[in-house]
């Protein structure tokens, strides 16, 4: 099988050979069932790596455009997912642009699309209830701060930050072990942009980055979407399995470890002391750049708080993400970073040509909301609505579940990660539930590959749903 590859192209080799062999699938000249060229030869057909030819295919595996067969390879699937075929049962033939044809694909929104409010009992969100938020007060802060800066609080602002804000982040980063000053704090739109940022910086396509396995699907979308290979490292109570760490970065070569040390999104872990220690050390030895995704952090039920990752690192080798849009509003899209050396400059750079800057006005609005306690206030609440939450739903799974359903008990976060017994597969469970009108988070969505059990199931507690 030979077909030409722009070898200078932006456009990653991988994306090239996917995109061709998609084409060829959806067109039917490769019929269902066709097996597809060992990774070995047709990398050596194209002149390109082996790696490059296992990338494109993981990307098709991914969509459910071929499948594997254990020892025998990937085969064309005989039925294409709903997604490729048109209501006549071919695939779509659309007389579109030329310039359009060479789009990468979209597979973010191909699950469920609910309007909010229509009914539909959501357990997928990751993010807080709005419901109980005190916008009232919210909205007297944001017209006093109009009052006091008139039309500054509508400009640009600085690059970087609103000052003030950063200081009031770094505080509140000192009050948690963590060495911050105001001028290694980065504001972003987002922790979703945040570790944009630092992905595009750090890494280019077809680099190894290592996660999770499970992971927060968000940062999943992002490393794919820039062409990366993502290898997972498994979880268990205790978070990432950090003695399979080391066999793993020697096999890949990775530049980046990317992690979410409490309450880890999807699974509700927390990375046990010893195994920061050894994720740190493992770190320096090979190298590695660390992104710590603290998402809710401050979100704890009970037990005591661990120390960081940053607050273990003493030569900036970890890259500390944070957000305030989890907690407070999703809309509200304020998070930030901290860095330091040469790395936070560029970051800035980066930040300015992405979207210049963070909202000025709700940066200075939140810097008022946490500077007089309000924050502070409204995390204990939340804390303890989220923690009744939590019981509640541990309560119903005992009492609507099989007792074959595990799961650990978080001590804090927005998830409780569920494994169905044998035989319930995840995807059986969520059609049952949604048309009860319950939507669900499946398991394989979290998971860096296709290896995710069929068993994985998460639900999130923050759903404003009784």
């Amino acid at each position: 099988m030979r077909f030409p590859l722009v070898h200078d192209s932006h456009d990653p080799l991988y994306r090239q050979i996917e995109r061709y062999l998609r084409d060829s699938i959806l067109s039917g000249e490769l019929e269902p069932d066709t097996r597809l060229p060992a990774g070995r030869r047709l990398a050596q057909e194209l002149g390109v790596s082996r790696i490059t030819v296992e990338n494109a295919y993981a990307e098709l595996h991914a969509d459910g455009l071929v499948i594997t067969r254990p020892g025998s390879g990937y085969y064309v699937n005989q039925i294409l997912p709903s997604m490729f075929v048109t209501a006549s049962g071919d695939a779509p033939t659309v007389n579109e642009p030329l310039w359009q044809r060479e789009l990468p694909e979209c597979a973010l929104f191909g699950g469920h699309e609910f309007e909010n409010g229509k009914g539909i009992i959501s357990f997928e969100a990751g993010s807080g209830d709005v419901s109980y938020f005190p916008v009232t007060e919210f909205r007297k802060i944001m017209q006093d701060v109009i009052r006091r800066d008139g039309t500054a609080a509508f400009e640009y602002g600085e690059y970087n930050g609103y000052a003030p804000l950063r200081s009031a982040i770094a505080h509140i980063l000192t009050s948690r072990g963590i060495k911050a000053r105001p001028e290694n704090v980065l504001i972003t739109s987002g922790s979703q942009q945040a570790i944009a940022l630092c992905t595009q910086l750090l890494l280019k396509p077809g680099d190894t980055v290592l996660t999770e396995n499970p992971t927060y699907s968000g940062a999943l979308y992002l490393f794919r979407a820039y062409g990366l290979r993502v290898v997972g490292v498994p979880v268990d109570s205790e978070g990432m399995q950090t003695e399979k760490l080391e066999s793993v970065l020697q096999q890949y070569h990775p530049k980046l470890i990317y992690t979410m040390p409490d309450f880890q999104n999807p699974t509700g872990t927390c990375l046990s002391n010893p195994r920061r220690q050894q994720l740190m050390a493992l770190a320096e030895r090979y190298n590695v750049a660390v992104i710590e995704d603290d998402y809710v952090g401050d979100l704890r039920y009970e037990g005591r708080a661990q120390s960081s990752l940053k607050a273990l690192d003493p030569g900036g080798r970890v890259i500390y993400t944070g957000t305030f849009s989890k907690m407070l509003l999703p809309g509200l899209r304020i998070g930030f970073l901290l860095a330091e050396g040469p790395i936070y400059r560029v970051l800035t750079e980066r930040k300015y040509v992405h979207d210049i800057a963070a909202s000025n006005l709700m940066q200075r609005v939140l810097e008022v909301y946490l500077s007089i306690g309000r924050y502070r206030n409204y995390l204990r609440r939340s804390c303890r609505i989220y923690r009744e939450r939590r019981d509640a739903m541990i309560k119903a799974i005992g009492e609507y579940l099989p007792a074959s359903v595990s799961f650990d008990k978080p001590k804090g976060g927005l998830f409780i990660w569920l494994a169905l017994p044998q035989g319930l597969a995840a995807e059986k469970l969520s059609r049952i539930a949604l048309t009860e009108g319950v939507c669900c988070a499946q398991g394989k969505t979290f998971f860096t590959d296709q290896g995710a059990p069929r068993g994985a199931f998460d639900i999130r507690s923050d759903t404003g749903c009784s």
